[in-house]
């Protein structure tokens, strides 16, 4: 794997930890077009791997990494930053890149700001992308207090399992790390000064209600790329990708891949 980045100190923290049972990463060889699927935050590849075992069951070479912190224990979180996270995603990114002719990456919440950010870097590398209820502003204060709170409080409640369908759940943090928390904001604020130059074809799934990513986030966006293609998701909150309108967004997913990969093109 290649040249050290930003992100390894958090992957080295991964390496001496217990991931929950449902947590661990998803991988999967295919053909020659690549998906990375990125989770969100406190979050774990739970929330996306009927999303990830959708895409590699026709056939795609799938990478849903654990990120940095996730999928363990929120102190484990606490010791990491959006840095780590990105430095995981675009590991998984190169190993794709390596393997594949082309990639497109996916994410939801957080995993999406991190899907628009490689865009953003790798630039043609990346063919597409498809996000679900995308993260990419503060919607409450608290996120801009978080610099300061982390100074004061360990915790504050979590923001777990967001879920219209009953008895789904995505097995994320019940606490809040409000130290990782404060990392958040330079994340939301160097993706979104750069998100006009995303030139990628991109879908993005919004649920009618969502409890976690209010209306800021959908601002920055349509202001920066207003010609994106927005679908909504009438009976799904936040965690779409476990909730009722999961389905469609599996499949649509497909859709989007088929129809700007250069193997359909070809056809």
């Amino acid at each position: 794997m290649a040249h050290a980045m930003p992100g390894r100190r958090g992957a080295d923290l991964m390496q001496s930890v217990t991931v929950q049972t449902g947590a661990e990463p998803f991988t999967a060889d295919g053909g020659t077009v690549g998906v990375l699927v990125c989770h969100g935050f406190t979050g774990n590849p739970r929330t996306v791997r009927p999303w990830a075992e959708h895409l590699a069951a026709a056939g795609l070479t799938v990478r849903a990494p654990r990120l940095p912190g996730h999928g363990t224990t929120w102190r484990d979180l606490n010791r990491t930053g959006w840095q780590d996270w990105y430095g995981e995603a675009e590991r998984a990114f190169a190993e794709l890149s390596g393997k594949c002719e082309q990639v497109f990456v996916a994410g939801i919440s957080m995993g999406a700001c991190l899907a628009f950010r490689l865009a953003e870097t790798q630039g043609a590398k990346v063919s597409g992308l498809v996000v679900v209820n995308p993260s990419l502003a503060p919607d409450t204060r608290l996120f801009l207090l978080a610099p300061v709170l982390k100074h004061v409080i360990r915790t504050l409640p979590g923001i777990t399992d967001d879920i219209k369908k009953p008895g789904a759940t995505e097995g994320g943090y019940k606490r809040l790390p409000v130290r990782s928390a404060a990392t958040l904001p330079a994340m939301w604020k160097i993706t979104a000064r750069h998100l006009n130059e995303v030139t990628q074809p991109v879908l993005v799934y919004r649920s009618a209600v969502d409890h976690v990513v209010g209306p800021a986030s959908m601002k920055v966006l349509s202001a920066a790329l207003p010609n994106a293609e927005v679908r909504p998701l009438p009976d799904s909150y936040h965690v779409a990708t476990l909730d009722n309108d999961a389905q469609a967004i599996f499949d649509g997913t497909l859709a989007f891949i088929n129809k700007h990969s250069a193997t359909e093109k070809r056809v």
